[in-house]
């Protein structure tokens, strides 16, 4: 016999874990086309060279890569995030394109991470791009789409963490970190959640990064003040710094663009240590985390100009955000946000068969529920008593049993039994559909 077993890392979903998924899928997808984001979807597999050389080596150290005789002249592996694909996509087809392109993925992704809680090597992500558009208004539009998902999702409390990266690489020059060090900094700042500004701080000096420049940066990273107010505060300091100069006038635009959209400063503001470790980020990089309880991040994304050029001459400003939807579904369960009225299935009315010889109006009953739009199940098993079949019926959450014996079949009749209450209705056949709708209000 085979052991019936998972690869570490990947989970199987019943049927109630996968009702409680579809209700988050589903409000997403209504607040992406709500936006005017439109679906797409591409392979499992890509081609290697598509996928290396974008995520910086941690990252790429986790790429699951395709093995298979047949794949050796053309190696593939699977994808890693739903971004890159993104760029092949456009590239490949962008004479089928209309610009602005507004586009949105859910689909599942792979990485060979070291499976532990919360971390799994397949999940789902759930991104929305912006493709073609250079001005902050796109990087505000995708922060408008997260703060409004999570609101319908019910988050009562949470912050969007923004910085740029262009501003980064002024604090860093500011400072007096050396050019071929910035990518130890943006690592080493990426840990500060973690680690602490002591261990960044010890981390950086530990790249051979001189004791009076890693102060100079902390003292940036940590200044803290609400809107426009720290962007006039670090103007002054580097007003000579064009890389700083340009971040610091993209995060006022955005600003200003957030602001217009009606999205408060009870859900953004300005934090220098968040940096976001992939590389292909060249401007304004943006973070959710869930504030009360402190639980983490939720979202992320940001601007990489850069990364669409590395598959066609020019390359096409793009911004975007992923929500971290496996994240977001368990936070549902630990905060207790999932509606009280959710259903554990898709049944709407069971139709019971009290015995062989109202088998077939039971069965035209199903029929006729269901076509009418009525999620209906019929219970098979003829040979199990009524009380099995409501028993059936509790177990599986399903809120209606529809009766047909002989009683109700010679009166045009059926019987509605309401499995929450245990209230029975009578109804004629021609308005038991009707019934049904008003007894699941």
């Amino acid at each position: 016999m085979i052991e019936a077993r998972l690869p570490k890392g990947m989970r199987d979903f019943l049927p109630a874990d996968m009702l409680k998924r579809e209700y988050v899928f589903n409000i997403v997808k209504d607040v992406f086309h709500l936006y005017g984001f439109e679906p797409i979807q591409t392979p499992v597999l890509e081609l290697s060279e598509t996928l290396l050389g974008k995520y910086g080596q941690d990252a790429e150290n986790l790429i699951f890569h395709a093995q298979h005789a047949r794949s050796k002249k053309e190696p593939m592996a699977m994808r890693y995030d739903l971004t890159v694909p993104l760029a092949r996509v456009v590239t490949l087809h962008e004479n089928h394109l209309t610009f602005p392109f507004k586009r949105y993925h859910i689909a599942p992704v792979w990485r060979g991470e070291r499976p532990q809680r919360g971390r799994y090597r397949e999940f789902y992500q759930c991104d929305v791009d912006i493709v073609g558009v250079a001005d902050m208004s796109a990087d505000a539009e995708v922060i408008g789409v997260a703060v409004t998902a999570l609101k319908r999702l019910g988050f009562p409390q949470f912050m969007v963490k923004i910085n740029n990266r262009k501003l980064l690489t002024g604090m860093g020059i500011y400072s007096g970190v050396p050019e071929n060090q910035l990518a130890d900094l943006y690592r080493s700042v990426d840990k500060f959640d973690k680690i602490g500004a002591d261990g960044v701080q010890k981390e950086l000096e530990g790249h051979g990064i001189d004791r009076e420049v890693v102060s100079r940066m902390m003292g940036l990273l940590q200044m803290r003040d609400s809107g426009f107010t720290i962007l006039e505060a670090l103007e002054s300091k580097m007003h000579h710094i064009p890389a700083a100069m340009e971040g610091i006038g993209e995060l006022r635009q955005l600003a200003q663009e957030l602001s217009n959209a009606y999205i408060s400063l009870e859900h953004y503001e300005f934090d220098f240590t968040m940096v976001r470790g992939l590389g292909y980020y060249t401007g304004p990089i943006f973070e959710t985390i869930i504030t009360e309880p402190n639980l983490g991040s939720i979202t992320g994304g940001g601007r990489y100009d850069g990364l669409i050029g590395l598959f066609r001459r020019e390359s096409l400003p793009t911004t975007g955000t992923s929500l971290g939807i496996e994240r977001i579904i368990d936070l549902l369960d630990t905060l207790n946000l999932y509606p009280a009225d959710l259903n554990r299935t898709v049944v709407q009315v069971l139709v019971a068969i009290v015995d062989e010889s109202c088998r077939t109006e039971a069965t035209r009953l199903a029929a006729e529920l269901r076509s009418q739009g009525v999620a209906t199940e019929f219970y098979m098993n003829d040979q199990a008593k009524l009380g099995k079949q409501m028993g059936y019926a509790n177990r599986k959450g399903i809120p209606l049993v529809a009766i047909v014996g002989p009683e109700e079949i010679s009166a045009g009749q059926v019987k509605l039994k309401h499995m929450g209450s245990g209230d029975e209705h009578i109804t004629t056949r021609e308005a038991v559909a009707a019934n049904v709708r008003e007894l699941l209000k």
